[in-house]
């Protein structure tokens, strides 16, 4: 039993883990000579970054990927210390449905946030208030390590609600 729950608390902070590099790094859309992310765009042949603001076109949607991602995080987070408190505090036998509701819910959330980047990519990057062609991107590995951490927390989540407190 002590190697199952060491092996669940190692894949829930490499679930965190992958949320916190896809939510920061600056790799969601690459090219040759740029890159961008939820946050900004960085362009390498002349070593400058721009903060995606509201002056862009589909600035609603950046919003809403950021503060998808940012609550899976901040879930993903606190399912894990919920999961630490209800280990010592929940009886033998009992299941630890709490901590896989919110798990579930951060899996929910970067799912909704990967999903709404996948669907509005080509009008994110079709704006004119790019100072250089943007469009001929491909995705980066941030927005694959979204999705794995989607799939990770799903998995989690699972495991949480299945899970039973055993001797």
């Amino acid at each position: 039993m002590l190697i199952l729950l060491a092996f669940i608390i190692v894949f829930h902070i490499t679930s965190a883990a992958l949320l916190f590099i896809s939510t920061i790094d600056n790799a969601w859309w690459v090219g040759d000579n740029f890159s961008t992310d939820v946050w900004r765009v960085c362009f390498t042949n002349t070593s400058t970054c721009m903060a995606i603001t509201d002056q862009f076109r589909e600035y609603q949607s950046i919003q809403a990927v950021q503060a998808a991602m940012i609550l899976s995080t901040i879930f993903c987070c606190v399912a894990f210390l919920v999961f630490i408190l209800q280990l010592f505090r929940l009886k033998q036998g009992e299941r630890f449905v709490l901590t896989s509701i919110i798990q579930l819910l951060s899996c929910l959330c970067v799912m909704i946030a990967a999903s709404i980047y996948t669907d509005r990519h080509e009008e994110l990057h079709h704006s004119h208030e790019y100072s250089m062609e943007v469009s001929k991107g491909q995705y980066g590995y941030s927005f694959v390590l979204a999705w794995i951490a989607f799939a990770f927390t799903l998995i989690s989540g699972v495991m949480y609600l299945v899970l039973r407190k055993r001797k």
